[in-house]
């Protein structure tokens, strides 16, 4: 299943995706997030040591974090500042958190944290406004390579069609 997470006030763009893949008989969920409460991540690792998985946030997010641990991908659609995802689509990813597992191992010549589920999500990013494609896609391999799944690239919402091909 693809979760699609639009954190843009713009929901032309979740029209636009349902289009694309209903036409590909994709299976997918669009969520959009622009009138939910979705905190910042606070970083008191309490989904590492009081409740392993569990955000001590008490947000809309609960629900989606549990969609993304069920979900083969998960793309991201932001808005951008400083030439980089705004404050709402970084948020989506760093309270991505609780599926990960306090214990590190090494990948290559990397420590990274152990995932706390056996498969999970490859990610994706579909952007609007200003920034470099290529800054956030090396960005986004990193993300991949902590989450230790696949990136399936970031995209400018020009190439939405693009994007949605990578989608299934």
């Amino acid at each position: 299943m693809v979760l699609i997470i639009n954190t843009t006030s713009n929901n032309e763009l979740s029209n636009k995706v349902n289009w694309l893949l209903n036409q590909r008989k994709t299976d997918f969920e669009v969520i959009n997030t622009a009138d939910m409460n979705i905190d910042h991540c606070i970083g008191c690792n309490h989904c590492w040591l009081k409740d392993p998985g569990i955000c001590a946030i008490k947000d809309d997010y609960g629900a989606i974090v549990q969609k993304i641990v069920a979900a083969d991908q998960v793309w991201v659609i932001s808005d951008t500042a400083l030439g980089f995802l705004n404050h709402n689509g970084k948020k989506i990813f760093d309270r991505i958190i609780p599926i990960l597992c306090i214990y590190l191992e090494f990948r290559g010549n990397q420590m990274r944290h152990i995932t706390r589920y056996a498969k999970p999500a490859d990610l994706g990013l579909i952007y609007q406004g200003e920034a470099e494609q290529a800054f956030l896609q090396v960005w986004l391999e990193k993300c991949a390579v902590n989450m230790n799944c696949h990136s399936l690239g970031a995209y400018p919402v020009t190439e939405l069609k693009e994007a949605a091909i990578c989608m299934h």
